[in-house]
């Protein structure tokens, strides 16, 4: 099967089937906004704006990256791009292996055209990179979306679930390395749904990433998507075995933002804590959700699945669906008292569920 054709088998599977984690939540349930009945705030004057690698976002939200390399998705990544570039948000592009290998597939992810302003991620997979991929691809990926950054996805399970999947991932993390010191741009390091641990995201950011995108359990589990493509019975019972695999999304994102701020602070030249943004994605379906990963230190917070739904209906559906989140956010804060991102970070405005009533 063609790259191209698993990335279509992905889009039809996450449309039709029954594909989320069945008991894993993302773990943001077990957080609360402290409720202001005075919250001293005038809601039309509360600030969710943010900026990330120099760009300002209206809202810290990522369209979190999908597909491409298929006509049906150049027609999804178009109206992801205008509905960002409308709004004021993030988007990354799925994989461009398809378009690497095929140039017939690049114009699916021709997205600046549609959004020249937006801050864009071109997108490959780390394991590529012991499979003959080296700087030239990656420089390669971000040209030809005109990104600003590129995401290394890291989805080692979902590769060993595939028949056609790359199962190669000794020392990948030099490459890794080697591909942040030479591209010209930021690079991103991004599970794909079971999320990042804290020794990982040292090593990672040891090996120069200037991002990381922790994408963690609670949402879409990719091993059962894979299990509806697998092609005999054997591959489909290790997949469902997988369903609810991973670390979920509020728990990676706590552990990482730790590590972050530990690894910032040894800096004695002063590189912030803000220059290695985190990202959180992973099962987020909500405003109130965003606003308690920005809480718990997230710079952009990514949601996928709300957008895909959406995007199969119209450019003004996604257009909605991102205002309704940017409303839900906003409502958020003026309830918690917090009139900015800064304020939406004190200590005391979320607790932990046991301790949130008080």
């Amino acid at each position: 099967m063609s790259h191209s054709d698993r990335k279509a088998d992905h889009i039809r599977i996450n449309l039709e089937e029954d594909v989320d984690f069945h008991r894993l939540t993302n773990g943001f349930e077990r957080y609360h906004f402290i409720h202001q009945a005075l919250p001293e705030l005038d809601l039309n004057a509360v600030k969710t704006d943010i900026t990330v690698f120099g760009k300002r976002l209206a809202a810290p939200i990522l369209v979190s990256s999908m597909t491409g390399g298929t006509a049906r998705a150049a027609l999804i990544n178009q109206r992801l791009a205008e509905s960002a570039q409308e709004r004021k948000l993030a988007l990354g592009v799925g994989s461009q292996r398809a378009a690497l290998e095929d140039t017939a597939a690049a114009a699916s992810f021709v997205v600046r055209r549609y959004a020249p302003d937006a801050l864009i991620f071109a997108n490959l997979g780390a394991v590529q990179l012991n499979y003959g991929y080296g700087v030239d691809e990656c420089r390669r990926a971000v040209e030809m979306v005109e990104a600003d950054a590129l995401i290394l996805h890291l989805n080692p399970l979902q590769e060993v679930l595939q028949p056609e999947g790359d199962t190669n991932w000794k020392g990948l993390l030099p490459k890794i390395g080697e591909v942040c010191r030479r591209l010209d741009v930021p690079v991103i390091a991004k599970e794909v749904g079971w999320g990042i641990s804290g020794a990982t995201a040292r090593r990672l950011l040891e090996a120069g990433i200037s991002a990381i995108d922790v994408a963690g359990a609670g949402g879409t589990s990719w091993s059962e998507v894979e299990k509806h493509r697998a092609p005999n019975e054997r591959l489909r019972r290790l997949a469902a075995a997988f369903r609810e695999w991973g670390i979920p999304t509020a728990v990676s994102l706590a552990q990482v933002v730790a590590v972050r701020d530990e690894y910032a602070a040894s800096f004695p030249d002063g590189r912030g804590l803000y220059g290695l943004p985190v990202f959180a994605s992973g099962g987020i379906r909500n405003g109130q959700e965003i606003a308690k990963a920005v809480a718990l230190g997230a710079d952009l917070v990514g949601l996928a699945a709300p957008f895909l739904k959406r995007v199969m209906e119209s450019n003004q559906a996604v257009v909605d669906e991102m205002e309704i989140l940017e409303a839900e956010m906003r409502i958020a804060m003026f309830a918690a008292g917090a009139g900015d991102i800064h304020s939406l970070r004190r200590p005391g405005v979320l607790a932990p569920t046991e301790s949130s009533i008080q």
